[in-house]
């Protein structure tokens, strides 16, 4: 009663099945409390399965909405396969708007691949990896920036040994029609949910769909883009379930890398940081990537910061007060398969 995650998930059975994966987690309050996860499974037959996450951090709002919105408008008799969603992840950091949770400060994406003994989130980051993950063909994590940084709306896999698998990966990532993708270069033993999926057999796909713990309506139609891109490239729908409108072109696709520390500028001491360039410009080693500022003694000049290497500014720190250690801006390399 006082360990592991429990369920109702009949995963054999067609038809909608809607309930809380129970996390048991004793508390000053209410010593039998659960923390409560909605998920959310359909089946039709046999076909394409599909896991759908979103809320792996709390504060990154455009997957939680638009699969609140998709569990609301999927109908087992309308879909072709399975698909389970699972909209708030680390329930926790979520309602606490927090990119980590204020139970354990586990960070669900570096906590895989988990301990069914642990604290709540290495019990929940047990249960999707070794419980979940295997079950379905394709895993879907949905990100963003969070509440701190700003972030290039795109897609993410991870490079992997196995070629097969990669190649789907990568195919799969060209269907949902983004502009720009990145793959990263974790290694098998990543403690992501994209390193889980690999472990699990699963092709895992990930992205960055906003920032800023906001939504717009252009991130929100990223995501929707995404999605639905995703059901019909399975097969699993035949219809969109989330746009309006399904965008009449399709962008050209720019793949970036992210693999080294040389390619992000990170803070080595208290100050506030002033960006130089917008989000998705290009850039050469040497190029001004913004300034330094120090509040605390005004009478020393800012301080100029350069890029290290050439690249596409992916992401910046949203918040101008900033810490050592903080990672302040990035570019990523753009390559070809």
């Amino acid at each position: 009663m006082h360990t592991g995650l429990v369920h109702s998930i009949d995963f054999a059975a067609d038809g909608r099945q809607e309930g809380f994966l129970a996390i048991p987690y004793s508390i000053d309050r209410s010593p039998y409390y659960q923390i409560k996860i909605p998920f959310l499974r359909v089946k039709n037959g046999n076909g394409p399965s599909l896991l759908l996450i979103a809320g792996n951090h709390g504060d990154e709002y455009e997957g939680e909405l638009q699969l609140g919105r998709l569990m609301r408008r999927l109908d087992p008799a309308k879909i072709s396969g399975t698909v389970t969603v699972i909209p708030m992840a680390n329930l926790p950091a979520v309602m606490a708007a927090k990119r980590c949770s204020p139970f354990d400060g586990g960070n669900l994406n570096r906590a895989f691949p988990g301990d069914h003994s642990g604290t709540p989130t290495a019990r929940m980051a047990h249960f999707l990896e070794h419980e979940l993950f295997p079950r379905h063909e394709v895993v879907f994590d949905l990100h963003s920036g969070g509440t701190s940084m700003a972030h290039l709306p795109c897609t993410l896999i991870e490079r992997q040994a196995d070629a097969a698998r990669f190649d789907r990966a990568v195919a799969l990532m060209r269907a949902m029609c983004a502009a720009h993708a990145f793959i990263a270069d974790n290694g098998p033993a990543a403690p992501t949910s994209m390193g889980a999926a690999s472990r699990a057999g699963s092709i895992g796909l990930s992205g960055e769909f906003g920032g800023g713990g906001t939504v717009t309506p252009s991130s929100m139609a990223f995501t929707a883009q995404a999605l639905d891109n995703l059901l019909l490239t399975l097969g699993i729908v035949d219809a969109p379930l989330l746009q309006r409108k399904m965008a009449a072109d399709k962008p050209l696709l720019q793949l970036l890398s992210l693999s080294r520390h040389s390619q992000g500028i990170y803070a080595t001491r208290r100050g506030w940081f002033e960006p130089a360039v917008e989000l998705g410009a290009r850039v050469t080693a040497g190029d001004l990537a913004g300034w330094y500022h120090d509040l605390e003694r005004l009478d020393q000049p800012e301080e100029p910061l350069y890029f290290a290497e050439a690249g596409i500014v992916i992401s910046h720190r949203l918040h101008c007060d900033s810490q050592s250690g903080d990672c302040l801006i990035q570019a990523a390399e753009p390559i070809e398969l």
